[in-house]
């Protein structure tokens, strides 16, 4: 894998088997059969699918969106040929058995896959997210009907998947839904109801789209406990695989949002005819607990997107900042010294280095919430598989949040690099500017998750996930506080994360007695502890790059040191933005909830 415009071909390398050592996956069962050699062949052929079918129409599905003709929904020819290439090569069963079609991947190495797809086209890459996420869930919960009538064709390109949750009523308010499901003599139910800003929703790249809708069977209890997930296919499948007549699933309109524009965004209208039959996923009243499976999957697909489009403008930005000459040094009155290169600038190197921060350190925090998952499916042992998933579900908000506000930052500061063209269409940072906004309310706003991870995560059985993550922590201060060069960073680390430990213990007497009061400030938490936990991530990357400098290659060398100067600034410039923030938590500061709405 050369030089890409995609990813730094060496962070790759660096993150999977320096950091993360993914070649320890091979040494158990379920990946015996791969090697360091196999990993590097599905990263590059992901890489080669990527650059020759994703990159290309990236700005063209851009220029013009999917529409509707009045019959069908057009989208760009380039797209189709994407999916196939991209189902076809085996990616969207990529950690599935072997004998199911699979290439028994670990899921390290499948997100590392996907996050070149992501790069490269998130708008045509979000379709085969969406349908692997959807085969999940129907594998996991599905009947084995279900399962017979979808699972192959989903994760063969035949079909193509969604998840149907927002109502215009109700967006993130889930126990407000009000789509009905009313059962059938033949057990299976009746659905009516609408849903907007599904996306993926109606286009004619495969044979049929199944919909995983979140509906109220009637008599449920009100509230998300009364919810239940259904199956629900544009077209009707027998159980020999073949397609039967049309369900009554109608589009009633796209949706034209300010970036993924190459993604068909739709409201849709289910029972308009009183003839949309689907098929309870589950048990009655599960059906959050089964989209949930679903949906976290995509949380941390969210932030692998959000953390690619980050990449892109960092490379765009480098790429331009190293090529255009502008100015001459501070204090220079010569007009015939030659132009510096924009790079030779302090503030465009600290534009540089914020996004190199960013992106590099979401990058590893991505990819370690996907070791976690291979450690949750096949640890050596029952505690670090619980470990594992309580980590994963404690890390969930921020891998999902973090990259969605700060790579959407360093984005902004590509724009910034490339002056008033980054402004432009003509140059490419401005779609991913665009593209990367919709990451902060993709599956959940930062609010909503601000909420999850104060009011419910950080709390979950009296603590444990904190204390699993503060082991963690504890490894990599003792190993950094061993090497002089990352000493300083070391303490820092174990300050904040003890003045993370001492807000939690604060804020949970005032959770139980106030919850209002306590979560006023939610938003001030996730930030904190995004940020905390990205000093962290931070930190472990400069252990190993420390350890390898002395013996490096000249090449290797200076990736290293730009390793171990983007931690030097994180400590520096981004991690004293914790204790003045936890101090505010811990004050309960008032002032959002003493503003009156009148007062506006």
């Amino acid at each position: 894998m050369q030089d890409s415009p995609l990813i730094e071909p060496r962070e790759l390398q660096f993150q999977l088997f320096e950091v993360l050592d993914a070649l320890a996956l091979t040494r158990r069962e379920r990946h015996a059969e791969h090697s360091r050699e196999t990993f590097e062949a599905a990263v590059e052929a992901a890489h080669e699918i990527a650059l020759r079918e994703f990159l290309p129409h990236n700005r063209l599905a851009d220029e013009h969106e999917p529409r509707w003709d009045g019959q069908r929904v057009q989208v760009l020819p380039e797209v189709q040929r994407a999916l196939r290439a991209f189902c076809d090569a085996g990616f969207t069963a990529a950690d599935q058995d072997v004998a199911e079609g699979g290439m028994q991947l670990p899921v390290l190495l499948t997100q590392a896959c996907l996050s070149l797809f992501k790069s490269a086209n998130t708008a045509t890459t979000s379709y085969v997210g969406l349908t692997m996420a959807n085969a999940n869930v129907i594998a996991r919960f599905g009947t084995a009907s279900q399962r017979h009538r979808y699972l192959n064709a989903l994760r063969s390109g035949r079909f193509f998947g969604t998840m149907a949750l927002t109502e215009p009523q109700a967006g993130s308010s889930l126990s407000d839904l009000a789509t009905t499901a009313t059962p059938l003599p033949d057990g299976r139910f009746a659905l009516k109801g609408q849903k907007v800003f599904i996306s993926g929703g109606d286009h004619e790249l495969g044979e049929n789209i199944v919909h995983l809708v979140l509906a109220r069977i009637a008599g449920a209890p009100p509230g998300v406990k009364g919810l239940s997930l259904f199956t629900v296919p544009k077209w009707h499948v027998h159980e020999d695989g073949s397609l039967g007549e049309r369900n009554d699933v109608a589009l009633a309109g796209l949706i034209h949002k300010a970036g993924w524009r190459g993604t068909t965004s739709t409201m849709l209208s289910f029972g308009e005819q009183g003839r949309c039959i689907g098929e309870l996923v589950g048990g009655p009243g599960q059906g959050l607990a089964c989209m949930f499976h679903m949906m976290n999957e995509a949380r941390i697909g969210v932030g692998m997107g959000a953390t690619m489009l980050g990449w892109r403008g960092l490379r765009a930005s480098l790429q331009y900042a190293r090529e255009r000459r502008q100015g001459r040094p501070p204090g220079s009155k010569d007009a015939m010294q030659p132009q510096l290169p924009l790079i030779e600038h302090a503030d465009v190197r600290r534009m540089l280095l914020a996004q190199k921060a960013c992106v590099e350190g979401a990058y590893a925090l991505g990819l370690y919430c996907a070791r976690l998952v291979d450690e949750q499916r096949t640890g050596e042992d029952a505690a670090v598989r619980a470990d594992a998933g309580r980590l994963l579900e404690l890390l969930t908000p921020v891998v999902k949040s973090w990259p969605a506000q700060w790579c959407l930052e360093a984005n902004s500061l590509a724009m910034q690099v490339h002056g008033g063209y980054g402004y432009t269409r003509e140059y490419p940072v401005e779609q991913f500017w665009r593209d990367n906004r919709l990451n902060m309310i993709h599956e959940g706003s930062h609010g909503i998750h601000a909420l999850d991870l104060l009011g419910r995560k950080a709390m979950l059985e009296d603590g444990a996930a904190l204390a699993v993550l503060g082991r963690e922590f504890a490894a990599t201060v003792q190993s950094a506080q061993v090497r002089e060069a990352l000493r300083e960073h070391a303490d820092a680390l174990a300050t904040a994360w003890a003045d993370v430990e001492r807000t939690v213990h604060a804020l949970r007497p005032v959770l139980s007695e106030d919850a209002v009061r306590a979560l006023a400030n939610a938003h001030l938490f996730l930030e904190a502890f995004g940020h905390t936990v990205m000093a962290w991530t931070w930190l472990r990357q400069a252990v190993v790059a420390a350890d390898a400098l002395p013996g490096a290659a000249a090449a290797d060398t200076l990736f290293y040191r730009g390793k171990l100067q983007a931690c030097h600034w994180f400590f520096r410039w981004e991690l004293p933005r914790v204790p003045p923030q936890l101090q505010l938590l811990r004050q309960l500061d008032d002032s959002v909830l003493a503003m009156q709405p009148d007062w506006f």
